[in-house]
Protein backbone atom coordinates (compact mmCIF):
# COMPACT_ATOMS: atom_id res chain seq x y z
CA UNK A 1 0.00 0.00 0.00
CA UNK A 2 2.86 2.31 0.86
CA UNK A 3 4.50 1.67 -2.53
CA UNK A 4 1.22 2.47 -4.23
CA UNK A 5 0.99 5.75 -2.35
CA UNK A 6 4.50 6.72 -3.42
CA UNK A 7 3.67 5.94 -7.06
CA UNK A 8 0.49 7.93 -6.85
CA UNK A 9 2.33 10.86 -5.33
CA UNK A 10 4.95 10.73 -8.08
CA UNK A 11 2.22 10.75 -10.72
CA UNK A 12 0.69 13.85 -9.15
CA UNK A 13 4.08 15.53 -9.00
CA UNK A 14 4.70 14.81 -12.67
CA UNK A 15 1.30 16.21 -13.57
CA UNK A 16 1.87 19.58 -11.91
CA UNK A 17 5.63 20.05 -12.15
CA UNK A 18 6.84 22.56 -14.75
CA UNK A 19 9.52 20.04 -15.63
CA UNK A 20 6.95 17.56 -16.87
CA UNK A 21 4.11 19.83 -17.92
CA UNK A 22 4.09 20.93 -21.56
CA UNK A 23 4.22 24.71 -21.75
CA UNK A 24 1.55 26.55 -23.66
CA UNK A 25 2.80 27.93 -26.97
CA UNK A 26 3.36 30.75 -27.56
CA UNK A 27 4.41 32.24 -24.23
CA UNK A 28 6.10 35.25 -25.83
CA UNK A 29 6.14 37.16 -29.10
CA UNK A 30 6.61 35.14 -32.28
CA UNK A 31 8.88 36.78 -34.84
CA UNK A 32 7.95 36.26 -38.51
CA UNK A 33 10.72 37.21 -40.94
CA UNK A 34 9.60 38.87 -44.17
CA UNK A 35 12.77 38.63 -46.28
CA UNK A 36 12.17 41.73 -48.40
CA UNK A 37 11.85 45.46 -47.79
CA UNK A 38 8.49 46.80 -46.64
CA UNK A 39 5.93 47.59 -49.31
CA UNK A 40 6.51 44.69 -51.66
CA UNK A 41 4.45 41.67 -52.64
CA UNK A 42 5.47 39.64 -49.59
CA UNK A 43 4.04 42.36 -47.36
CA UNK A 44 0.75 42.23 -49.27
CA UNK A 45 0.38 38.62 -48.14
CA UNK A 46 2.10 38.76 -44.75
CA UNK A 47 0.30 41.70 -43.16
CA UNK A 48 -3.33 40.59 -43.57
CA UNK A 49 -2.29 37.03 -42.65
CA UNK A 50 -0.47 38.24 -39.52
CA UNK A 51 -3.41 40.33 -38.38
CA UNK A 52 -5.65 37.25 -38.36
CA UNK A 53 -2.93 34.98 -36.93
CA UNK A 54 -2.63 37.21 -33.87
CA UNK A 55 -6.18 36.24 -32.96
CA UNK A 56 -5.06 32.60 -32.73
CA UNK A 57 -1.48 32.87 -31.46
CA UNK A 58 -1.38 36.19 -29.64
CA UNK A 59 1.67 38.43 -29.94
CA UNK A 60 3.23 38.16 -33.39
CA UNK A 61 5.52 40.67 -35.07
CA UNK A 62 6.64 40.92 -38.69
CA UNK A 63 10.28 41.81 -39.30
CA UNK A 64 11.22 43.04 -42.78
CA UNK A 65 14.77 41.87 -43.47
CA UNK A 66 15.63 42.75 -47.07
CA UNK A 67 18.83 42.12 -49.00
CA UNK A 68 20.41 39.75 -51.52
CA UNK A 69 17.13 38.96 -53.26
CA UNK A 70 15.60 37.69 -50.02
CA UNK A 71 18.58 35.48 -49.13
CA UNK A 72 19.53 37.54 -46.06
CA UNK A 73 16.18 37.07 -44.35
CA UNK A 74 15.73 33.46 -45.46
CA UNK A 75 19.19 32.53 -44.18
CA UNK A 76 18.38 34.13 -40.85
CA UNK A 77 15.21 32.04 -40.75
CA UNK A 78 17.10 28.82 -41.49
CA UNK A 79 19.69 29.52 -38.77
CA UNK A 80 17.27 30.64 -36.08
CA UNK A 81 16.71 28.61 -32.93
CA UNK A 82 14.09 25.92 -33.73
CA UNK A 83 11.79 26.79 -30.85
CA UNK A 84 8.77 28.11 -32.75
CA UNK A 85 9.54 31.75 -32.01
CA UNK A 86 11.04 32.48 -35.43
CA UNK A 87 9.06 31.75 -38.59
CA UNK A 88 9.63 32.75 -42.20
CA UNK A 89 7.33 33.89 -44.96
CA UNK A 90 9.28 32.31 -47.81
CA UNK A 91 8.67 32.49 -51.54
CA UNK A 92 9.81 30.82 -54.72
CA UNK A 93 12.56 33.45 -54.83
CA UNK A 94 13.96 32.59 -51.41
CA UNK A 95 13.22 28.86 -51.19
CA UNK A 96 13.85 27.81 -54.81
CA UNK A 97 15.84 30.32 -56.84
CA UNK A 98 18.30 31.50 -54.17
CA UNK A 99 19.65 28.02 -53.32
CA UNK A 100 20.00 27.20 -57.03
CA UNK A 101 21.98 30.26 -58.08
CA UNK A 102 24.05 30.97 -54.96
CA UNK A 103 27.46 29.39 -54.42
CA UNK A 104 28.06 28.21 -51.82
CA UNK A 105 24.45 27.50 -50.90
CA UNK A 106 23.33 29.66 -47.95
CA UNK A 107 20.92 26.88 -46.95
CA UNK A 108 19.12 23.81 -48.24
CA UNK A 109 15.48 24.80 -48.60
CA UNK A 110 14.29 21.19 -48.28
CA UNK A 111 16.48 20.03 -45.39
CA UNK A 112 16.99 23.22 -43.37
CA UNK A 113 13.32 24.14 -42.98
CA UNK A 114 10.09 22.66 -41.73
CA UNK A 115 7.46 23.20 -44.43
CA UNK A 116 4.40 24.35 -42.52
CA UNK A 117 1.97 25.51 -45.21
CA UNK A 118 1.54 27.27 -48.52
CA UNK A 119 -0.37 30.53 -48.16
CA UNK A 120 -0.97 31.76 -51.72
CA UNK A 121 0.16 31.28 -55.29
CA UNK A 122 0.90 34.29 -57.45
CA UNK A 123 1.40 35.52 -60.99
CA UNK A 124 4.12 37.82 -62.20
CA UNK A 125 3.79 40.44 -64.93
CA UNK A 126 5.53 42.77 -67.33
CA UNK A 127 4.73 46.38 -66.44
CA UNK A 128 6.06 49.54 -68.06
CA UNK A 129 5.87 53.26 -67.35
CA UNK A 130 3.18 54.97 -69.49
CA UNK A 131 5.86 56.93 -71.34
CA UNK A 132 7.32 53.74 -72.80
CA UNK A 133 5.72 53.53 -76.27
CA UNK A 134 4.66 49.88 -76.20
CA UNK A 135 1.30 48.25 -75.50
CA UNK A 136 2.11 44.56 -75.90
CA UNK A 137 4.95 42.10 -75.40
CA UNK A 138 5.43 41.97 -79.17
CA UNK A 139 5.85 45.73 -79.31
CA UNK A 140 8.24 45.55 -76.36
CA UNK A 141 10.44 43.04 -78.20
CA UNK A 142 10.46 45.20 -81.32
CA UNK A 143 11.23 48.35 -79.33
CA UNK A 144 14.18 46.79 -77.51
CA UNK A 145 15.66 45.62 -80.80
CA UNK A 146 15.15 48.99 -82.50
CA UNK A 147 16.31 51.01 -79.47
CA UNK A 148 19.15 49.07 -77.87
CA UNK A 149 19.94 50.08 -74.31
CA UNK A 150 16.77 52.13 -73.74
CA UNK A 151 14.87 49.53 -71.72
CA UNK A 152 16.02 48.32 -68.32
CA UNK A 153 13.89 46.37 -65.91
CA UNK A 154 13.76 46.46 -62.12
CA UNK A 155 13.28 43.58 -59.69
CA UNK A 156 13.33 43.04 -55.91
CA UNK A 157 16.88 41.74 -56.23
CA UNK A 158 19.35 39.66 -58.18
CA UNK A 159 18.32 36.03 -58.32
CA UNK A 160 14.67 36.67 -57.53
CA UNK A 161 12.04 34.96 -59.67
CA UNK A 162 11.33 38.44 -61.06
CA UNK A 163 14.92 38.57 -62.28
CA UNK A 164 14.77 35.05 -63.66
CA UNK A 165 11.58 35.92 -65.54
CA UNK A 166 13.27 38.89 -67.20
CA UNK A 167 16.20 36.76 -68.29
CA UNK A 168 13.88 34.02 -69.51
CA UNK A 169 11.98 36.60 -71.57
CA UNK A 170 15.21 37.80 -73.15
CA UNK A 171 16.23 34.22 -73.91
CA UNK A 172 12.88 33.32 -75.48
CA UNK A 173 12.42 36.48 -77.56
CA UNK A 174 15.89 37.69 -78.42
CA UNK A 175 15.28 40.99 -76.62
CA UNK A 176 18.80 40.75 -75.31
CA UNK A 177 19.72 44.40 -74.68
CA UNK A 178 17.69 44.89 -71.50
CA UNK A 179 19.69 45.74 -68.39
CA UNK A 180 18.65 44.30 -65.05
CA UNK A 181 18.35 46.78 -62.16
CA UNK A 182 18.19 45.01 -58.77
CA UNK A 183 16.56 46.75 -55.79
CA UNK A 184 16.30 45.93 -52.10
CA UNK A 185 12.68 44.90 -52.44
CA UNK A 186 9.70 45.45 -54.71
CA UNK A 187 8.51 48.67 -53.08
CA UNK A 188 11.53 50.82 -54.04
CA UNK A 189 11.50 49.45 -57.59
CA UNK A 190 7.83 50.26 -57.99
CA UNK A 191 8.42 53.77 -56.67
CA UNK A 192 11.06 54.40 -59.31
CA UNK A 193 8.81 53.03 -62.06
CA UNK A 194 5.95 55.35 -61.11
CA UNK A 195 8.38 58.28 -60.90
CA UNK A 196 9.59 57.55 -64.42
CA UNK A 197 13.13 56.72 -63.31
CA UNK A 198 12.76 53.09 -64.41
CA UNK A 199 11.09 51.99 -67.68
CA UNK A 200 9.95 48.49 -66.71
CA UNK A 201 9.28 46.05 -63.87
CA UNK A 202 8.61 42.33 -63.70
CA UNK A 203 6.50 42.53 -60.52
CA UNK A 204 4.40 40.02 -58.68
CA UNK A 205 0.79 40.90 -59.48
CA UNK A 206 -0.76 42.56 -56.47
CA UNK A 207 -3.85 44.68 -55.95
CA UNK A 208 -1.59 47.72 -55.92
CA UNK A 209 -0.22 46.88 -59.37
CA UNK A 210 -3.75 46.30 -60.67
CA UNK A 211 -4.98 49.63 -59.32
CA UNK A 212 -1.97 51.51 -60.71
CA UNK A 213 -2.62 49.89 -64.10
CA UNK A 214 -6.27 50.92 -64.02
CA UNK A 215 -5.29 54.44 -62.96
CA UNK A 216 -2.87 54.73 -65.89
CA UNK A 217 0.22 55.13 -63.71
CA UNK A 218 1.77 52.02 -65.22
CA UNK A 219 0.84 49.64 -68.02
CA UNK A 220 0.67 45.87 -67.51
CA UNK A 221 1.53 44.22 -70.83
CA UNK A 222 1.02 40.58 -69.81
CA UNK A 223 0.76 38.27 -66.83
CA UNK A 224 2.76 35.07 -66.57
CA UNK A 225 0.32 32.57 -65.11
CA UNK A 226 -1.45 29.83 -67.00
CA UNK A 227 -4.66 31.89 -67.18
CA UNK A 228 -5.71 35.53 -67.18
CA UNK A 229 -6.55 37.17 -63.88
CA UNK A 230 -10.26 37.38 -63.19
CA UNK A 231 -9.95 40.98 -62.01
CA UNK A 232 -7.78 41.99 -64.99
CA UNK A 233 -9.34 40.03 -67.86
CA UNK A 234 -8.22 42.37 -70.62
CA UNK A 235 -4.53 41.61 -70.01
CA UNK A 236 -3.27 38.49 -71.83
CA UNK A 237 -0.93 35.83 -70.52
CA UNK A 238 2.61 35.67 -71.85
CA UNK A 239 1.72 32.62 -73.93
CA UNK A 240 -1.36 34.37 -75.37
CA UNK A 241 0.85 37.35 -76.16
CA UNK A 242 2.91 35.14 -78.44
CA UNK A 243 5.77 33.91 -76.27
CA UNK A 244 5.51 30.13 -75.79
CA UNK A 245 6.78 28.80 -72.44
CA UNK A 246 6.67 32.24 -70.82
CA UNK A 247 5.02 30.92 -67.66
CA UNK A 248 6.17 31.80 -64.15
CA UNK A 249 4.07 31.36 -61.02
CA UNK A 250 5.28 32.03 -57.54
CA UNK A 251 4.17 31.12 -54.07
CA UNK A 252 4.34 32.47 -50.56
CA UNK A 253 4.53 29.92 -47.78
CA UNK A 254 5.18 29.55 -44.08
CA UNK A 255 8.40 27.89 -42.91
CA UNK A 256 10.27 27.25 -39.65
CA UNK A 257 13.84 26.20 -38.87
CA UNK A 258 14.40 22.45 -39.14
CA UNK A 259 13.91 20.73 -35.82
CA UNK A 260 11.04 22.90 -34.62
CA UNK A 261 8.82 20.66 -32.44
CA UNK A 262 5.96 18.99 -34.31
CA UNK A 263 3.33 20.08 -31.80
CA UNK A 264 4.27 23.71 -32.46
CA UNK A 265 4.26 23.19 -36.23
CA UNK A 266 0.84 21.55 -36.01
CA UNK A 267 -0.57 24.43 -33.97
CA UNK A 268 0.83 27.10 -36.28
CA UNK A 269 -0.24 25.15 -39.37
CA UNK A 270 -3.80 24.70 -38.12
CA UNK A 271 -4.07 28.39 -37.27
CA UNK A 272 -2.71 29.39 -40.68
CA UNK A 273 -5.09 27.04 -42.51
CA UNK A 274 -8.00 28.58 -40.63
CA UNK A 275 -6.81 32.06 -41.62
CA UNK A 276 -6.51 31.16 -45.30
CA UNK A 277 -10.04 29.72 -45.25
CA UNK A 278 -11.45 32.92 -43.77
CA UNK A 279 -13.76 34.49 -46.43
CA UNK A 280 -12.47 37.98 -45.70
CA UNK A 281 -8.85 36.92 -46.13
CA UNK A 282 -9.76 35.02 -49.30
CA UNK A 283 -11.31 38.15 -50.79
CA UNK A 284 -8.37 40.30 -49.73
CA UNK A 285 -5.91 37.90 -51.32
CA UNK A 286 -7.84 37.63 -54.58
CA UNK A 287 -8.28 41.40 -54.73
CA UNK A 288 -4.53 41.62 -54.23
CA UNK A 289 -3.90 39.35 -57.21
CA UNK A 290 -3.18 36.14 -55.27
CA UNK A 291 -4.96 32.81 -55.04
CA UNK A 292 -5.22 31.55 -51.44
CA UNK A 293 -4.24 27.95 -50.74
CA UNK A 294 -7.08 26.65 -48.59
CA UNK A 295 -5.98 23.02 -48.23
CA UNK A 296 -2.31 23.25 -47.28
CA UNK A 297 -0.23 20.60 -45.56
CA UNK A 298 3.48 20.14 -44.82
CA UNK A 299 3.59 17.29 -47.35
CA UNK A 300 1.99 19.33 -50.15
CA UNK A 301 4.24 22.26 -49.35
CA UNK A 302 7.34 20.10 -49.54
CA UNK A 303 6.22 18.53 -52.83
CA UNK A 304 5.58 21.95 -54.37
CA UNK A 305 9.03 23.07 -53.29
CA UNK A 306 10.72 20.00 -54.74
CA UNK A 307 8.79 20.26 -58.02
CA UNK A 308 9.73 23.93 -58.46
CA UNK A 309 13.39 23.18 -57.76
CA UNK A 310 13.32 20.49 -60.43
CA UNK A 311 11.57 22.83 -62.89
CA UNK A 312 13.71 25.94 -62.47
CA UNK A 313 17.16 24.40 -62.01
CA UNK A 314 17.74 23.66 -65.74
CA UNK A 315 16.35 27.08 -66.71
CA UNK A 316 18.67 28.84 -64.27
CA UNK A 317 21.59 26.88 -65.69
CA UNK A 318 20.53 27.69 -69.24
CA UNK A 319 20.29 31.39 -68.51
CA UNK A 320 23.55 31.24 -66.56
CA UNK A 321 22.45 33.08 -63.43
CA UNK A 322 24.97 32.94 -60.59
CA UNK A 323 25.45 34.76 -57.33
CA UNK A 324 28.40 34.53 -54.95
Amino acid sequence: MKALSVAAALAVTMAVSPTFAQSAYPERTVRVIVPFAAGGATDAVARPWAEKMRQALGALVLENMGGAGGATGATAGARAKPDGYTLLIGSISTQVITPIITSPKPFDAVKDFEHIAMLVVSNLAFAVHPNVPVKSLGELVDYTKQNPGKISYGTPGSGSLNHLLGELFKSLTGAGDMAHVPYRGGGPALGDLIAGQLPMLTPVMTGQIIELHKAGKLRVLAVTGEARLSNLPEVPTGVEAGVPNLVAQGFFGLFAPAGTPKEILDKVGAASKSVMNDPDIGKQMRDAGFEPVTDPSPEKTRRTLEADIARWTPIVQQVGLKRD
